[in-house]
């Protein structure tokens, strides 16, 4: 390019680039780079004149050449793509006119804070240190797909928007970032996508406002890598997260988060590889939680954040906290769309008898087996009533003690009035209306009773009750007994 054909402004950057020096044409202090296109021609720059001077421009001795430049208004299109720029760029408080196209460069740096930009153009753009567009404004997508950033993408109080029914407005699909992805602050309307992505440290979009609208996708990361955590506290997502298959080494905390797709899944974390995932004070979200087949090590989850839909089946958990009656627990696992899940009650179980809360478990378990009963036909569940109403599906045993002391009553007070006659008067024992009845309860054991006498009328039917209670009693008895065992 010839120097010769440089406006004031321009003459000041091309000179100010060969030694590193700053150049500033911010104007009042709070003005807004989104209304640029008013500057003057003291202000602005083309283009094109960077590009010349990141990919061409003649060095000074001693110097390290950097582009620095301030509060400026950009005309036309920076166009640096497929090229290598071996020096710091820095494009702050600026106001671009068209779309930066940096598909395919390579940086060592670039600075965008506080500047306009109509959307950027950078997929499979590789950066050697730091990418950072905090608090800018991009009217239309970010596209940055496939790039490489050795440091870290700060992102923190971006504004970021397109047409509702264009492409994701942020993409960063199969990106890879070195140290992390800060992005506390942002607003941004329409998809985020994270397919593929991997991130070596923490994905932070704590207090984020994702607006993609009921229905669409606020953030797609299926298959996501990151080694640290993803912070989402106090976000507000309007649209469904999706995490489908994605492994997150740290913490995945919604803590204070407000979610809401009506009618869908508010969260699908499905597959999942998660070391926690916080849950807590926030409102029920709107929508599903879908957590089928994840695996993580912690789940914090307060029942007050569950959803009215839940999808859990084949979840697997280490531990739950914090702890909750189990009556407090249970009512999650009635909420699942599929209806009776028997793994989300074993894994509910296993968290209890983990921390050594037998009685939790127990609760946990006998809910199970009445879901259960729901599902079988009517002779399973007429049966399932019995073993329910004596001994609980054997997590009451004590109740089986309290029929049988009831009907020892009954029947010993009833042959107490009215004795039986004996079969054989010369053989027969002194009747005992206590272990005649104990004979008639019990089906294993024999007091030499119930063989001696024969009752008579009503009251033979009331020892035909006996002996079959007796026998469900030690049926039921038995197969509770066995059950628990089997737990142990």
């Amino acid at each position: 390019m010839q120097t010769d054909d440089l406006t004031a402004a321009e003459e000041r950057v091309w000179r100010a680039f060969p030694r590193g020096e700053d150049v500033d044409f911010r104007g009042p202090a709070g003005e807004d780079p989104a209304r640029g296109a008013d500057w003057g021609p003291e202000r602005t720059v083309r283009a094109a004149v960077l590009r010349a001077l990141l990919l061409s421009a003649p060095q000074e001795d001693g110097e390290t050449a950097a582009l620095r430049v301030a509060g400026a208004r950009i005309t036309g299109v920076l166009d640096l793509k497929y090229g290598e720029v071996d020096h710091a760029v820095r494009l702050s408080d600026c106001h671009f006119e068209e779309v930066p196209v940096l598909y395919g460069t390579r940086l060592r740096q670039l600075n965008l804070r506080d500047s306009a930009l109509p959307g950027l153009d950078a997929a499979t753009l590789r950066v050697d240190g730091v990418l950072r567009v905090s608090d800018c404004r991009f009217d239309g997508p970010v596209r940055l797909g496939g790039a490489q950033i050795s440091g870290a993408l700060f992102m923190d109080g971006a504004d970021i928007g397109g047409p509702p029914a264009g492409p994701p407005a942020l993409q960063l699909n199969h990106v890879t970032i070195g140290d992390g992805l800060s992005a506390p602050g942002v607003r941004i309307r329409g998809e985020v996508r994270l397919n593929g992505a991997s991130v070596a440290g923490t994905i932070d979009f704590n207090t984020a406002r994702l607006e993609a609208g009921t229905g669409q996708a606020a953030l797609d990361a299926e298959t996501l890598t990151v080694e640290g955590d993803v912070l989402l506290r106090d976000v507000d997502v309007h649209g469904w997260i999706g995490l489908r298959g994605a492994r997150i080494a740290g913490r995945l905390d919604l803590s204070r988060a407000r979610l809401a797709n009506p009618g869908g899944t508010a969260l699908r974390a499905s597959s999942c590889t998660i070391g926690e995932l916080w849950l807590r004070k926030s409102p029920p979200m709107a929508g599903t939680l879908n957590l089928r087949r994840a695996q993580l090590e912690v789940l914090f989850l307060e029942p007050d954040t569950v959803p009215g839909e839940v999808l859990l089946n084949s979840l697997v958990y280490t531990s739950l906290t914090p702890h909750e009656p189990a009556e407090r627990r249970l009512a999650m696992l009635e909420r699942d769309r599929e209806g009776y899940v028997p793994h989300a009650y074993e894994q509910l179980t296993a968290a209890y008898r983990r921390i050594g809360d037998d009685d939790a478990a127990r609760v946990v378990q006998l809910a199970k087996q009445r879901r259960r009963r729901g599902t079988l036909p009517w002779f399973g569940r007429l049966w399932g009533y019995v073993q329910d109403a004596t001994v609980g599906y054997g997590f009451r045993p004590l109740r089986a003690a309290g029929w049988l002391v009831s009907l020892l009553v009954i029947g010993s007070l009833a042959y107490a009035l009215h004795h039986p006659e004996p079969l054989k008067p010369d053989e027969a024992p002194q009747f005992n209306p206590v272990f005649y009845t104990l004979d008639l309860l019990l089906p294993v054991i024999s007091f030499g009773q119930e063989a001696a006498f024969a009752p008579t009328g009503g009251y033979q039917w009331l020892s035909y009750a006996l002996v079959l209670t007796g026998w469900i009693l030690a049926t039921t008895v038995v197969t509770g007994i066995t059950r628990t065992v089997s737990r142990q």
